[in-house]
């Protein structure tokens, strides 16, 4: 594996995480919001993430009997999806989004995961960091070599 190749697939672990934590924030920033643009409270969204090369186990095999370099690709975000659990129905009469019994449509965003979800997003941001710079250190000491 060249040493680009390894920069480029922390990168894309870079903005796979960056994106994750962005959707965490926006589901923290919106745990009370019971009025959207759709007329219901907000649902809370998760991102999804797949391997660019998945490659299974005769393929792995034969790219090391083979000494074929295999071609590391990375993470990629596929998507943003709504996260289809119900939503929490809270006793307040005197809310503008009541309805005839007092109930309100809570948004079903939980800050207890989130917060959790946000630790480990930001640990896997700080282990593409590291893998960086191991890899840029790498590359120095490489270069020391020649001297």
């Amino acid at each position: 594996m060249s040493i680009f190749n390894a920069i480029n697939i922390n990168a894309t672990g870079l903005t796979a995480e960056r994106l994750r934590m962005d959707v965490i924030s926006k589901n923290i920033a919106n745990a009370n919001t019971t009025r959207t643009e759709n007329g219901g409270p907000y649902r809370r969204q998760v991102t999804v993430f797949k391997s660019k090369d998945q490659p299974n186990f005769s393929q792995v095999l034969k790219n090391a009997t083979n000494k074929n370099k295999s071609k590391l690709k990375g993470v990629e975000v596929i998507g943003i999806k709504n996260d289809q659990s119900p939503f929490k129905k809270v006793y307040e009469p005197g809310h503008p989004d009541a309805n005839e019994e007092g109930y309100v449509l809570m948004p079903n965003v939980e800050i207890a995961t989130e917060m959790a979800n946000m630790i480990s997003a930001s640990r896997g941001y700080e282990a593409n960091v590291t893998a960086l710079n191991a890899t840029k250190n790498m590359a120095l000491k490489a270069l020391e070599i020649g001297r």
